[in-house]
């Protein structure tokens, strides 16, 4: 098959108390493929995970900052997490092969509907752009589009193309907020703390401590090292939290069942499911119910590596399943051609030592 360019975004909604708003948010992403929605309470903000090809993505992502512009009021706000708009960061996230560059061009479509459409002002930011996250927050920037006054209820929309990254949250006990925010910026990248690493902490109702942070270069800090480092400095540590989903090669306990793998397969197979009892027979009514238990399971794939590596076996194997019964696109295989593809890079040398003959198929199939 033809390579299709694939794309994750993960926007983040500043919504986490009214579920029949974010619901309706997700909804209006419409044909975009729904990997997950993970709602904080306590920060007021939604994240939408959503992936597919570059029109369906954004029409998707148009649809739901539409809503979240429709139904979302910053003048009533209240949230502990910092944010400049109603659909307040939209990152444009590759799959596959797919480029940093494809990605800010579709950042920049989105960015040009929003305001065309919406009038909403938009912040370019990320891979290709000369400002961050952190100057439109501190106010350093103007919006590249509208402004320089910001929607009077709906802010701005930040969104820009970006590289994979964990957001990962943890509780801290025996420390106050002056301990944590010291820990905070001791911790960051900018502060040379560690590698790919921003951290925030947050006062969280019930007395809480949280240090909140993004591991934006998952291969030199993930989860895993974040934790160490903070149990080598005596750290009193409490939950742990994955927001959004996670790449299964950073993935620790937190992700399990979160694994954006396990839901980029399970978002194939729901769409081939569905295909399959459009068309109608016995055969293929027999096949759409083997999809949607192949969905549900693969939706929740624990952390483990037996699971991280059948789960790949899956993924790939209903590649070649699905394309004999001649029900596959371009997009679904590329989704689940990342998705294995992810999972395979997931499994360590010490399996592969013990799977070798596995592996080898595995290898394979993703030739």
């Amino acid at each position: 098959m033809d390579r299709a360019a694939l794309f994750e975004s993960v926007p983040n909604f500043s919504e986490g108390r009214r579920h029949e708003v974010i619901k309706a948010i997700a909804a209006a992403a419409g044909d975009a493929y729904l990997l997950d929605t993970d709602v904080d309470p306590d920060h007021n903000r939604a994240v939408v995970s959503l992936a597919g090809a570059r029109g369906r993505l954004l029409e998707g992502l148009t649809g739901a900052i539409g809503e979240a512009v429709e139904r979302i009021d910053l003048r009533d706000h209240r949230g502990v997490h910092p944010r400049v708009g109603a659909a307040d960061v939209v990152p444009i996230i590759p799959l596959g092969s797919t480029t940093l560059d494809e990605c800010r061009d579709l950042a920049r479509e989105v960015g040009r509907r929003v305001w065309s459409e919406l009038q909403v002002p938009v912040y370019y930011y990320g891979h290709g752009e000369d400002r961050t996250l952190a100057d439109i927050r501190a106010g350093r920037a103007v919006p590249d589009l509208g402004g320089p006054k910001l929607h009077p209820t709906a802010g701005a929309v930040c969104v820009g193309a970006r590289r994979m990254l964990v957001a990962f949250n943890v509780i801290l006990f025996d420390i106050d907020m002056v301990g944590a925010r010291a820990l905070a910026r001791s911790i960051r990248e900018s502060s040379a703390g560690l590698r790919g690493v921003q951290a925030l902490a947050f006062e969280l109702p019930g007395s809480r401590v949280q240090l909140s942070m993004n591991l934006f270069r998952i291969d030199e800090t993930s989860p895993s090292d974040a934790i160490a480092e903070l149990a080598r400095r005596g750290v009193a540590m409490g939950a742990e939290q994955v927001v959004g989903l996670c790449p299964a090669i950073a993935a620790n306990p937190a992700a399990d069942g979160r694994l954006l793998e396990g839901r980029l397969a399970s978002a194939a197979a729901s769409a081939v499911a569905t295909r399959c009892e459009e068309r109608g027979g016995e055969e293929l009514a027999a096949l759409a119910r083997r999809l949607r238990k192949e969905a549900d399971e693969l939706a929740r794939l624990p952390v483990d590596q037996d699971a991280i590596l059948a789960g790949a076996e899956r993924a790939a194997a209903l590649i070649q399943v699905l394309e004999a019964a001649h029900v596959l696109d371009v997009e679904l295989a590329g989704l689940l051609g990342a998705a294995a593809r992810g999972l395979r890079a997931a499994v360590s040398s010490a399996s592969e030592a013990v799977y070798r003959a596995r592996i080898e198929a595995l290898d394979a199939r993703l030739v």
